[in-house]
């Protein structure tokens, strides 16, 4: 697919293919460095490749802050989610509360049934405990594999991610690519601390899921997540039963 992207203030354009994305990759930087806001960006990206510009959320408090800066602007941005089917009620409620606030509908990608049957099938529903293997396994069914197909053909990924949910996310780039998706990533709330998001919530009225207020910090599947306790690091919550390097899904492997 052909697009173009202005460079500089004669409009000059220079015209790129999904393949020579990261060969753009510099100037975005700049230009999205330069930006006053998170929505500034947004929309600057949106112009730059309209219609292949995707934000993934799982209704978490950081990625409530993205959808309120694309929403309330009615950004051309699409939105969407990966249901793993093993999500929390709570999560399902903010998802309806936010289709109802901002008048949209997030899409949903779901997992594989092929995939998923066959994992039940021969491993049983509770697997993911019994080793990091078959837990990333039921994680790239879940999660990765309906990502993909999320992504396909689109040149602009938005995420939710901070440096200060794990160790290996402090390595993360605002700008960066995504090798294995062939995209170019965007993490607008990389630097956020969680006082800032908390603000940017309280400030917007925006909905977020009532579990943060209760210890939960990083929410998702219901099996694999619980609250942390006071002085616990911010990953304590997700796959407790691991060791603390072994805590990534896969999404964002770089």
């Amino acid at each position: 697919m052909n697009s173009t992207i202005q460079t500089d203030e004669h409009s000059t354009h220079i015209p790129y293919q999904i393949g020579g994305l990261k060969e753009l990759m510099t100037h975005l930087d700049k230009e999205v460095s330069a930006a006053a806001t998170i929505g500034d960006a947004l929309r600057l990206l949106s112009t730059h490749f309209p219609g292949q510009v995707v934000f993934s959320t799982s209704f978490s408090i950081e990625d409530q802050v993205i959808t309120h800066a694309i929403a309330s602007r009615q950004l051309p941005i699409s939105i969407f989610t990966l249901d793993t089917g093993r999500l929390f009620a709570e999560t399902y409620s903010v998802w309806s509360g936010t289709n109802e606030k901002y008048s949209i509908k997030v899409q949903a990608y779901y997992p594989d049934r092929t995939l998923l049957e066959n994992y039940l099938n021969t491993k049983g529903p509770n697997a993911f405990y019994e080793s990091v293997d078959l837990r990333k396994e039921c994680c790239y069914i879940r999660k990765v594999e309906p990502l993909k197909r999320a992504l396909k053909g689109q040149a602009i990924w938005i995420t939710g991610l901070r440096a200060e949910h794990s160790p290996e996310r402090k390595d993360h780039q605002v700008i960066e690519w995504d090798e294995g998706n062939k995209i170019i990533k965007y993490n607008p709330l990389l630097h956020w601390d969680s006082a800032a998001v908390k603000e940017y919530v309280a400030d917007n009225d925006v909905p977020y899921n009532s579990l943060h207020d209760k210890g939960f910090v990083s929410i998702g599947c219901a099996p694999c997540t619980r609250a942390i306790r006071p002085g616990e690091d911010f990953r304590a919550g997700r796959w407790w039963w691991e060791d603390s390097s072994k805590k990534e899904c896969g999404l964002h492997s770089r």
